[in-house]
């Protein structure tokens, strides 16, 4: 799990692994209160962190109007591995079930092992 801000910091979310399908996840998740006026770049980085993870990724944000009168639209959604929309709701509070294709996922990774390619790198905090 990730929260809100670390969605636009790619490295804290990188999915490592210790060979080529040993994967530290198959799916990640952010709960956010990101705000309608940046809600493009919450929609394409939800993507960009699936595509670039070789994962499911899951954001849930908030909906409605805080007492500082910011407005959130939502945009929680479900994206595969490829980058491509699953479910996305907007604007109302919602309740969504769905069931995930683990050998999807890896039917796509030993397709498209881009992992291998990946820089190595280490993260000092």
């Amino acid at each position: 799990p990730r929260i809100c801000y670390d969605l636009r910091f790619p490295l804290w979310s990188r999915n490592r692994q210790n060979n080529s399908t040993d994967f530290a996840y198959d799916l990640l998740l952010y709960v956010a209160n990101w705000p309608a006026a940046r809600r493009t770049a919450w929609n394409t980085l939800l993507q960009a962190r699936a595509i670039e993870n070789l994962s499911y990724v899951v954001g849930v944000n908030r909906v409605g109007v805080d007492d500082h009168g910011n407005a959130y639209t939502g945009d929680s959604a479900l994206i595969d591995f490829n980058g491509d929309v699953v479910y996305r709701h907007s604007d109302t509070d919602a309740i969504y079930q769905q069931t995930l294709s683990i050998d999807a996922l890896r039917s796509f990774r030993e397709k498209f092992p881009a992992n291998l390619d990946a820089d190595e790198f280490d993260l000092h905090l």
